[in-house]
């Protein structure tokens, strides 16, 4: 049996504090290389994305989430239809309409947020709650992509 190709995209602004917990916590789990994982890191997403989403069969989205009152959240996309598609706010429900829409591919679909603590102000680095926010949402995600293999 072959693994499934499986990509993570990590997005934040890194310059913004604890926004940068999507890029901090993809390039962790590259520095991991876990077998059959793309690692895409960026600021935002974008239309772009659509073609290399289109090419795996399962993605992972990584970003920082304000006001939660857990470490992270991780779902399952089943919606796809976005509320609105621009080429600058481009949501992970958007991404994987416009790989369905461009490339007639449906991958599974899982977003990750993770609780961020200061987002905004310039500033490099991430909180000290985020960090640990960022440790427990990785060993989250080590043990489900592990277990979903």
């Amino acid at each position: 049996m072959s693994l499934p190709r499986a990509l993570l995209i990590g997005y934040g602004n890194p310059g913004r504090g604890d926004d940068g917990l999507g890029p901090a916590f993809a390039q962790r789990i590259a520095d991991k290389a876990l077998p059959g994982l793309s690692v895409e890191i960026d600021f935002q997403l974008m239309a772009d994305h659509a073609l290399m989403i289109s090419q795996h069969d399962l993605v992972v989205f990584v970003d920082a989430v304000i006001g939660s009152d857990v470490p992270f959240v991780f779902t399952e996309l089943t919606e796809i239809a976005p509320a609105n598609m621009g080429s600058h706010s481009v949501t992970p429900e958007a991404a994987i309409a416009l790989s369905q829409l461009l490339f007639q591919t449906r991958p599974r679909a899982f977003v990750l947020g993770i609780a961020a603590d200061k987002v905004g102000e310039i500033a490099e680095g991430l909180s000290p709650t985020a960090l640990g926010n960022l440790d427990v949402a990785e060993a989250f995600f080590i043990s489900w992509y592990r277990d979903d293999q």
